[in-house]
């Protein structure tokens, strides 16, 4: 095992955490591949209710590791809903109740039974004794069913017909109907059972004394968004599940928590009168590059079960740099900031170099992987909005084959050519389709950064949303391959005419032998050639309205030009037309001048564009024989 390569060592796991729990062979959470974030320790310490975050960005692998952690809680219980449980709550209604209120009574009865079912093992068990409320509680269960071994759906669709009918409230000293019946709706009735359950839950964790003597009970629901649409329904369920979470949480005090695990772009469509009073227990998932290394590494240490370096595994497994830029900054750069993504990535590098038959990961295998991956999660980003944006596959084309850099002028014509058709396909998000729409749902979603000073920022953490002032926005790298957006601007590539020349003299160097030096016109040509890309990189570097990635896409085309007629003058004579050098960079000048006026960018770009037509126009008249004048650049 020890002489095996570190490639087929390492692993960095499953990328959904209920596997990543429960596979021997990949699985790693609980093997010591779990990164304990700020996140993780304050939902240990209690002090948030609501755990947000987006698909993919460890909310389960918190709850997996919460759930394994059996010696710092009393007792944990786990509420994932499936189709059919959803349903049952979906479709649960009170007479005199709206309908998030009467979802909350359906939730606070799932969380009063959890109690209960608890407090019965637990009385013996933690305490050596059962006090008369802890029995009424398992009289209570057994009355009403619920000490069978049914899933949730079954127990829910018991507790909603006892909640718009009669539950057995013997156990507590209430007769069938009595103090009930006179209730003024099915909604009152509903909530005065259930006050009375929910009384004596907290009556038996007070005879215990469970508020001090131990860690409360720890109540916990994931994996909603598998029982969500975007339909009033499903709403009122979440926003039921937050009501009946606060108000329990109010109802039994320090002896029970609850963590809610709530997908982003579920809670922020929420809109409810007490909205604002969860501000306060939100704790939002937020993942740097720095943090994705560090899980990387433990990962991959769990996998290859020794004390692996950083050195060693960006070094030695993978290459310690890809183009031109370190590994890991390539890597997760190229990633939306979630743990999944980094291990897809990750993981699909490793496949890559193995299919190969490589004993390392090397450079190609890096880009190949990239292309998948890149296109793996354009898919992703349209099924995880499919419900909330479905349009959002349909606005993709309008990226294709073009620069990562678009400006909003650029966006604009383009949208305007696709708006009656992305109309017709989704009449009903007619409203939402207009350009700052999908500006700022492509932005949301984290496709689309936004220029600001130097820095492109995307969106999480505490960014503004798209102001209406800003006009340059970038794609982000995670996309690029997928659409083909390989450089900041869309630039026609330079093609050297000396190239051409060799492939037509079958010379690949271009040379004639002999050492005669070039005529003394020709090489003035070729100087002020040179003198006119000096100009053009000068006005280049000086346009900081242009972000640095665009200026660099510019530079490099223009010292391309410069570079192949330096060759020129400083080889022996080739057989080439000096005028035909001036003529083709003249005409490279104005169309890529064309190019960046239609591009829509700020300001810095038509200063850009302006510097390369009047190199063109005067290259052009020296090369029409108007010698006499110097010529020379005005902007140098």
């Amino acid at each position: 095992m020890a002489d095996e390569p570190l490639l087929t060592r390492v692993h960095f796991g499953r990328e959904d955490a209920e596997r990543d729990v429960t596979d021997d062979g990949y699985g790693l959470l609980l093997r010591g591949g779990f990164l304990p974030t700020a996140a993780y320790n304050a939902a240990v310490r209690g002090r948030k209710m609501l755990v947000i975050g987006r698909k993919g960005s460890g909310k389960s692998a918190i709850c997996m590791q919460l759930m394994a952690d059996g010696a710092r809680l009393a007792g944990k219980a786990l509420v994932t809903p499936d189709e059919t449980a959803g349903e049952e709550i979906r479709r649960f209604e009170l007479q005199g109740l709206p309908g998030d209120s009467a979802k909350a009574l359906i939730w606070r009865y799932v969380f009063a039974v959890h109690a209960a079912r608890h407090l019965t093992a637990h009385a013996k068990d933690a305490h050596g004794r059962k006090p008369d409320s802890v029995k009424a509680l398992l009289r209570f269960l057994k009355q009403n069913g619920e000490l069978d071994g049914e899933g949730l759906a079954e127990r829910l669709a018991k507790g909603a017909k006892g909640l718009q009918t009669s539950l057995s409230l013997e156990a507590f000293g209430i007769k069938a109907g009595l103090g009930l019946g006179q209730a003024p709706s099915e909604g009152a009735r509903a909530q005065r059972q259930l006050e009375v359950v929910e009384r004596g839950v907290a009556q038996a964790f007070a005879d215990l004394g469970c508020d001090t003597a131990h860690e409360p009970l720890l109540v916990m629901v994931d994996q909603l968004e598998l029982v969500w649409s975007a339909e009033p329904d499903s709403n009122a369920m979440v926003i039921g599940l937050l009501l009946a979470a606060k108000h329990a949480a109010s109802r039994y005090g320090r002896s029970v928590r609850f963590l809610l695990f709530l997908r982003a772009d579920i809670y922020d469509s929420l809109s409810f009168g007490e909205g604002d009073k969860f501000h306060g227990d939100e704790l939002r998932i937020a993942w740097t590059e720095e943090a994705l290394h560090d899980l990387a590494l433990a990962r991959a240490r769990a996998a290859a079960g020794v004390e692996l370096t950083a050195d060693q595994l960006w070094g030695e497994v993978f290459p310690p740099a890809v183009a031109c830029e370190e590994m890991p900054d390539y890597v997760f750069r190229r990633c939306l900031p979630r743990p999944r993504d980094a291990i897809q990535f990750l993981n699909l590098c490793q496949d890559t170099a193995v299919n190969h038959g490589r004993d390392r990961i090397t450079e190609q295998d890096v880009l190949e992987a990239e292309f998948q991956f890149s296109a793996w999660k354009l898919k992703d980003l349209h099924l995880e909005y499919l419900v909330t944006h479905p349009f959002l596959e349909n606005l993709f084309p309008l990226f294709q084959n073009q620069g990562y850099v678009v400006s909003r002028a650029a966006l604009t014509s383009r949208f305007e050519a696709a708006q009656e058709t992305l109309h017709r396909l989704f009449p009903a998000y007619a409203d939402a389709l207009t350009l700052s729409g999908i500006i700022d749902v492509l932005y949301d979603v984290g496709f689309l950064g936004v220029r600001r000073g130097n820095d492109v920022v995307f969106a999480g953490g505490h960014y503004l949303p798209v102001q209406p002032h800003e006009t340059e926005f970038h794609i982000h790298p995670c996309f690029r391959a997928a659409l083909g957006a390989h450089s900041a601007i869309d630039l026609r590539r330079y093609e050297p005419v000396v190239a051409v020349d060799r492939l037509v003299q079958g010379n690949f160097f271009g040379f004639q032998s002999g050492t005669v030096s070039l005529p003394n016109r020709d090489a003035r040509l070729l100087r002020e050639v040179l003198r006119s890309c000096e100009s053009v990189l000068a006005q280049t570097g000086r346009a900081v309205a242009l972000s640095q990635a665009a200026r660099d896409e510019i530079a490099g085309e223009i010292n391309q030009v410069a570079h192949d007629v330096s060759a020129i003058l400083a080889g022996p004579e080739p057989s080439f037309d000096a005028d035909e050098q001036l003529f083709a960079t003249a005409h490279y000048f104005s169309s890529t001048a064309a190019q960046l006026t239609a591009s829509g960018l700020t300001d810095g770009a038509q200063e850009v564009a302006y510097r390369l037509e009047e190199e063109a126009r005067r290259l052009r008249r020296l090369a029409g024989g108007s010698f006499g004048s110097t010529g020379n650049s005005a902007g140098i």
